[in-house]
């Protein structure tokens, strides 16, 4: 049994670093389909369930220490890919249908959640929110609402069980919707020469390709920089300073109901720093990406840490759950482009953002058309800076209802 705090992060970040060795370095495939930090989460939580982290102060102490100090540095520096100028030139329309399928995931959500309450944990609202988070930004975004909601380690493992799942099984569908493109633009009348105007407009946008782990990948090679120890110091002293400084400021500041927290005032304020970075050239610098990834796998194997296997027989009424949400989402979205006549291309893209992230949105843009790849990407990013947030509006609904 492990008691002590600094054996028990070392072993997380052994494991972490395994996985990302097979991953990176030897490509197994089961990575294509399922991320590395899930299966960080379920090695933790299967060692906790085991007895093999033991109930310490100094797990505690460190863990939570930990997770707090990382969890604001990995949110900005995960923006510093997130330019805003690019966004804005996407659009009205293909912004609008961003927005439309956002607004339908979250709405999927408080149906759901009124349907299940009565059969979830009485704090499952809480990890549905997380949910929420993730299928509107990624998994940094569940990682920051469930630190800001503290939802509980179990109800967590749950979501994150189902948003592999779903996630899987909607990006399959998302792939083969190509095959019916054309006949959905003709049912909905669709107009697509505007997209000719971004499949050039957007090509040139330096934001990054997507790596396997859902983040972009750095983009200070562009700017003529490369990732060495000076590089990388600078990371890590920006990351900490920024998430130490935003941290005591949003200390200072007022909470307001059960989501605006001082927790949320650290995440806003970072943030709001991460994209006002992210639109200058220090967004460019080379390992923010890279680090920002490392912070999220010790996130993730810290909370883990603290989960078992013995709640898992309400999994299955989670996963029903996440279908129900995605089901009012395509419904909803259907509707959307019938009423807007918007062609598939747009539908398909906005929600594999959503529910997908960066990893996966422009696989499936370039599936419709290479050129309208940065238009996936730009998507995703939106959702990068916008998923906390959006999942904590859920959060003050759900609880409302809880």
């Amino acid at each position: 049994m492990i008691t002590d705090g600094f054996l028990f992060l070392s072993l997380l970040i052994a494991i972490s670093a395994v996985l990302v060795y097979l991953e990176k370095r030897r490509g197994v495939r089961v990575f294509r389909f399922v991320p590395g930090f899930v299966f960080l989460y379920l090695i933790a939580a299967l060692l906790n369930t085991i007895g093999v982290f033991g109930a310490s102060d100094s797990i505690t102490d460190v863990g939570g220490g930990v997770k707090d100090a990382l969890l604001p540095a990995m949110i900005m520096l995960l923006l510093f890919q997130c330019d805003i100028r690019q966004i804005i030139k996407l659009g009205p329309k293909l912004l609008l249908t961003y927005a439309a399928s956002a607004l339908s995931i979250l709405l999927g959500f408080v149906l759901t959640f009124l349907v299940f309450r009565g059969l979830l944990d009485p704090e499952a609202w809480k990890g549905l929110s997380a949910l929420a988070a993730s299928w509107t930004g990624g998994s940094a975004n569940m990682v920051a609402v469930q630190g800001i909601l503290d939802a509980p380690e179990n109800v967590f493992g749950h979501v994150l069980i189902v948003d592999t799942i779903i996630y899987s099984v909607w990006l399959l569908v998302m792939f083969s919707s190509v095959t019916v493109s054309a006949r959905f633009n003709a049912w909905t009348k669709a107009d697509t020469s505007y997209l000719d105007v971004h499949s050039s407009a957007t090509a040139p946008a330096a934001t990054g390709a997507p790596t396997a782990t859902g983040a972009p990948a750095a983009t200070g090679a562009e700017a003529g920089e490369t990732l060495d120890l000076v590089s990388l110091f600078r990371v890590f002293a920006l990351g900490l300073f920024a998430s130490a400084a935003a941290t005591w400021i949003g200390g200072l500041l007022p909470e307001i109901g059960v989501v605006v927290t001082s927790t949320t005032w650290t995440i806003l304020i970072v943030s709001v720093l991460g994209l006002i970075i992210g639109s200058t050239r220090w967004g460019k610098m080379p390992g923010s990406s890279e680090v920002a990834q490392i912070m999220l796998y010790i996130i993730i194997g810290v909370i883990a840490a603290g989960s078992d296997f013995t709640s898992l027989v309400e999994a299955p009424l989670y996963l029903l759950a996440g279908v129900m949400v995605v089901l009012i989402h395509l419904v909803l979205m259907v509707l959307y482009a019938k009423a807007t006549k918007t062609e598939l291309f747009s539908i398909a893209v906005a929600s594999t953002a959503n529910i997908g992230g960066v990893a996966s949105a422009p696989v499936v843009a370039s599936a419709f058309n290479r050129q309208l790849v940065p238009v996936g990407v730009l998507f995703a990013l939106i959702g990068a800076f916008a998923g906390t947030f959006l999942g904590l509006a859920v959060g003050q609904v759900l609880a409302a209802f809880a």
